[in-house]
C-alpha cells in the first residue's frame, strides 16, 4: 500500500456513524406535532435522519450546493456513444450559465453548483469551470486499464477534498452531478463487476442508442468485462479498469460528505454507482445518503437495492447531470419546514387523546 492510499484508507477509517439519538428525539417530538401519527410519511424519516446527521432537532438547509463532475472516457472509441465527446466540455460550460437542465433548476431554487474538470480531453477556458483534472481523458478498457490505481485514489481524495472545501464555506447540503460522453458504459461496466450481475440486466440505452447501437454496447461492455476478470470486493480495482474519473471523483464526494458529517443527494445511474462505491468501501456513508428520482437505466435499482435505499421521485427522468438533486432539495427543505414550523397538539388547541382510539 502506497502512501496515498494509506492516506485515503486512514480518512475512511475515521468516517462515524451518524448519532442515532438525535433520531429518537427526533422522533419523539414529531409525536408532538399536530397531525396522526406517521401521515407525512417519508418526510418524517427524513427529518430523523437529517437530526441523526447533524445532532440537532432543526437543521437548516440554507445554503445548498451541487458538484459536478466533468470528464471524459476513452471506451467512446469503441462506439458506445453516437453523442460526439466534445458535448462534454460544451456541457459543462454551459453549466456555468445556467443553461442546461440541471443548472437551469438549481438556479431557480438558489443553489450553487460547482463546476470541476477531473479529466475532460480539453481544459476549459471558461474560469468557472475549477480545473482539477487528474489526466486529460481515460483509455478505452476494451483492451487495458481506464486508467491507473493512483489516479483512481488521487480523483476520491480530490472529491473528498471538495466535499470539505463545502463544509468551509458553510455548505448545508450537497448534491452530486457529472457531465462525461460515454460514462453511462462506465458506470454500468463498474456495477455489472461490483455485483457480478448480467450485463443484459444492468446496460442501458444511456442517451437514447438505436437497437443496433444498444446492442453493440452491450457487447463491447461484455467482452471488456470478460477480458479483465474483475474479483466483486476489488472496489479500487474496479473503478480504474473499468470505470470513469467523474465516477472515482464523485465517489469520494460522498465519502468526504460523510466526513464531514454533511447530508448528500443521489442523482441518477451514474450517481448511485458511485454511491455505491462510496459505500462497499464504508457501509457507513448509507447514513448520510439522500435518492432523488428513480433513473430510467436498468442499473439504477439494482444499485439502489445494494446500498437499501429508496428515492423519493419517479419523474421518468434520465439526463443526468445531478438534475434531480435541486428537486429531492426541496424534499428536504420540506422535512426541515415540518420540524421548525408546524404547530404542536397544545398550540394548535387541538386534544390529543384520540390518538388513543387509532
Amino acid at each position: 500500500m502506497d502512501a496515498e492510499e494509506k492516506i485515503l484508507m486512514e480518512r475512511i477509517s475515521k468516517i462515524k456513524e451518524t448519532d442515532k439519538s438525535f433520531g429518537e428525539k427526533a422522533k419523539a417530538f414529531q409525536q408532538t406535532l399536530a397531525m396522526p401519527p406517521g401521515s407525512l410519511g417519508r418526510l418524517q424519516e427524513i427529518a430523523v435522519q437529517l437530526s441523526c446527521i447533524s445532532q440537532k432537532l432543526f437543521v437548516p438547509l440554507q445554503k445548498r450546493r451541487i458538484i459536478v463532475l466533468c470528464a471524459d472516457n476513452g471506451i467512446v472509441q469503441e462506439g458506445v456513444s453516437v453523442t460526439p465527446q466534445s458535448v462534454t466540455l460544451s456541457q459543462a460550460e454551459n453549466m456555468t450559465q445556467g443553461k442546461t437542465g440541471m443548472s437551469s433548476l438549481a438556479r431557480f431554487f438558489g443553489d450553487e453548483v460547482q463546476v470541476v474538470d477531473v479529466g475532460m480531453i480539453e481544459q476549459s477556458k471558461n474560469p468557472l469551470v475549477l480545473d482539477k483534472h487528474i489526466r486529460r481523458g481515460t483509455e478505452s478498457f476494451l483492451r487495458k486499464e481506464a486508467f491507473s490505481k493512483s489516479e483512481a485514489i488521487r480523483a476520491i481524495l480530490l472529491g473528498m477534498d471538495l466535499a470539505k472545501e463545502a463544509k468551509t464555506f458553510g455548505i448545508s447540503l450537497l448534491g452530486t452531478g457529472e457531465m462525461g460522453i460515454g460514462n453511462t458504459s462506465t458506470s454500468a461496466a463498474v456495477l455489472c463487476a461490483l455485483t457480478e450481475e448480467d450485463a443484459e440486466k444492468i446496460v442501458g440505452r444511456g442517451s437514447g442508442l438505436s437497437d443496433l447501437n444498444f446492442a453493440h454496447k452491450k457487447s463491447v461492455i461484455k467482452e471488456a468485462l470478460s477480458f479483465h476478470r474483475l474479483q466483486k470486493n476489488s472496489v479500487l480495482e474496479i473503478m480504474h479498469t473499468v470505470g470513469g474519473l467523474d465516477i472515482a471523483a464523485m465517489c469520494g464526494v460522498f465519502l468526504g460528505a460523510a466526513e464531514q458529517s454533511l447530508p448528500i443527494v443521489i442523482d441518477g445511474f451514474i450517481s448511485v454507482v458511485a454511491a455505491l462505491c462510496a459505500y462497499r468501501l464504508t457501509p457507513v456513508v448509507k447514513d448520510y445518503i439522500f435518492a432523488s428520482h428513480e433513473s430510467a437505466e436498468p442499473g439504477f435499482k439494482i444499485a439502489c437495492k445494494e446500498i437499501g435505499i429508496t428515492p423519493y421521485l419517479n419523474l421518468q427522468m434520465r439526463l443526468g447531470e445531478g438534475s434531480g438533486c435541486p428537486l429531492a432539495f426541496q424534499i428536504l427543505l420540506a422535512a426541515e419546514a415540518m420540524m421548525s414550523g408546524m404547530a404542536s397538539f397544545s398550540e394548535a388547541a387541538i386534544d390529543s387523546s384520540y390518538l388513543k382510539n387509532l
